[in-house]
């Protein structure tokens, strides 16, 4: 064997012990990453004609207050929530129009 081919050898094996080290935590984010998009898909399914705030939104969800302003505040980020009017101490945000987020893109 020359010595390319025992590098390349060595390479491999420790490629494949750092994919095999790598796994718990690709499969922990795999899953917060599943987690996050469900969230979002509950957040904007209960949003889907109305304006709310974010208690409200909360209630809805069944989620803390501090978890949906997160996720407002993310989905107002990347332009796909807007605040509406002030609602009391709250502000009320909308969902953007479809043909408006993707125009944005």
């Amino acid at each position: 064997m020359g010595s390319n081919e025992h590098e390349n050898t060595i390479d491999k094996e420790a490629m494949k012990k750092l994919r095999e080290s790598r796994k718990p935590f690709i499969k922990a984010a795999t899953e917060k990453m599943r987690k996050h998009k469900k969230a979002i898909k509950l957040i904007k399914d209960v949003m889907s004609n109305q304006q709310m705030t974010v208690p409200e939104i909360a209630q809805a969800v069944t989620m803390s207050t501090a978890d949906v302003m997160w996720y407002v505040a993310s989905l107002k980020k990347y332009g796909e929530l807007v605040e509406a009017e002030k609602a009391g101490d709250y502000f009320k945000y909308e969902l953007v129009a479809k043909e408006a987020s993707e125009e944005a893109v």
